[in-house]
């Protein structure tokens, strides 16, 4: 296994929120995570799938009419 593990603070700070905020998603399992010993990690790969999921396109207007 390649992929990167972060820190509950790590995750934080790349979503620019709280800590509380990622745990939050640890405990509602909205999010994948790795328990090693008493800590727990999230793979950076299931991060950038959290946000790709969470990511909305803006929609374009056309001469006044919007476009999907």
């Amino acid at each position: 296994m390649s992929d990167r593990l972060l820190s509950v603070a790590q995750v934080a700070e790349r979503l620019g929120t709280t800590q509380r905020f990622p745990r939050r998603l640890i405990a509602e399992r909205r999010i994948a995570f790795v328990k090693v010993g008493r800590h727990v990690r999230i793979p950076e790969s299931a991060l950038n799938a959290y946000i790709e999921r969470r990511t909305t396109n803006p929609h374009t207007t056309t001469a006044g009419r919007t476009v999907a």
